[in-house]
């Protein structure tokens, strides 16, 4: 097959899956009315889901790994703002570490990302979020791994004396906090009728923490220009409307942890006549190093101190 040929394949696959990312995201929370029609008839294989997942959250067996760790995330697919929340948490401690799954990286196993004030890797084999975690916190340590409990040992191992897990509500054979932001969503029912991966079971102790209440947004619009392109590829990009500026040329979505390449930002900047692309924090990481003209969106959260006393009352029970 030719190149040409082989690249407009490609194309037409990543087209064929980000329209199938961007209708899930409508069909969970911006549902038409066909899709409400489908979440009905879906609902036994949800009932069927979520009672699985119950099965599974009584089976675990917790285990204490000598070390306080603290989770954050939440029950639904898609985003909820659980990076800079990290941040802002993990910022506040010394001898911390953070540990994610590391999704969208070309890599499998365990790396650490950060040790010492050094960063390990690169984003390729870091992932977004973890990238973002080891710019953004100049002492933490920073580890990517499927298996979270050989990341924990990994991190007491390299001195830390605090864990925050991101996403990690499901791993209920860990002893923890659980901190779950609550998503705004009409559809509470489970996979694959609703958005949520698991229940809030009646059993486990959870904190749920509300935007607004208990942590705030901050947004800082950096190295501005006369005209931008919206660039992104995070979930929900919707989430963005209220802090963009009014005067954007165009916009452009991509799926998840899309990995760019120069020249289709290369292109973008071409075809909409713009002087820099309008990107988040998220996005930045992955594209930093093709030394192109960029503004950033970049968001900060700010946090209640009652979040802060949940921690350090946790930690002085263990």
């Amino acid at each position: 097959m030719s190149k040409s040929k082989t690249d407009s394949k490609n194309e037409s696959v990543d087209k064929l899956k980000r329209s199938l990312v961007f209708w899930v995201e409508r069909y969970f929370y911006k549902p038409t009315l066909l899709d409400k029609l489908l979440s009905f008839l879906l609902l036994p294989l949800s009932w069927l889901y979520c009672f699985a997942m119950f099965v599974r959250y009584k089976s675990k067996v917790i285990k204490d790994f000598g070390i306080d760790i603290v989770s954050v995330g939440n029950l639904s697919v898609g985003g909820s703002g659980k990076t800079p929340l990290v941040t802002a948490l993990a910022s506040r401690y010394e001898d911390s570490a953070i540990i994610l799954r590391g999704y969208g990286r070309k890599s499998r196993g365990l790396f650490v990302v950060k040790q010492e004030g050094k960063i390990l890797c690169g984003v390729d084999i870091s992932g977004d979020e973890a990238m973002i975690y080891a710019k953004k916190l100049p002492k933490a340590i920073v580890i990517v791994s499927e298996d979270r409990n050989i990341a924990i040992q990994k991190a007491k191992e390299l001195g830390a004396k605090i864990v925050f897990l991101d996403d990690a509500y499901s791993k209920h054979d860990i002893k923890k906090l659980d901190l779950l932001i609550e998503v705004d969503t009409k559809n509470r029912r489970c996979l694959p009728s609703g958005a949520f991966r698991e229940r809030l079971w009646a059993s486990k102790d959870a904190i749920t923490l509300r935007e607004d209440k208990d942590f705030k947004r901050v947004v800082h619009l950096r190295d501005k220009s006369d005209k931008m392109s919206l660039v992104t590829a995070i979930a929900r990009p919707s989430r963005l409307d209220e802090y963009l500026p009014d005067d954007l040329i165009n916009r452009h979505y991509y799926e998840d942890h899309h990995s760019y390449t120069k020249s289709e930002l290369e292109d973008i900047l071409r075809s909409d006549g713009t002087d820099s692309l309008l990107l988040t924090y998220k996005d930045f990481v992955k594209v930093e190093a093709f030394n192109l003209p960029i503004s950033l969106l970049d968001l900060e959260v700010e946090v209640d101190k009652s979040v802060f006393d949940f921690i350090d009352n946790y930690r002085m029970k263990d």
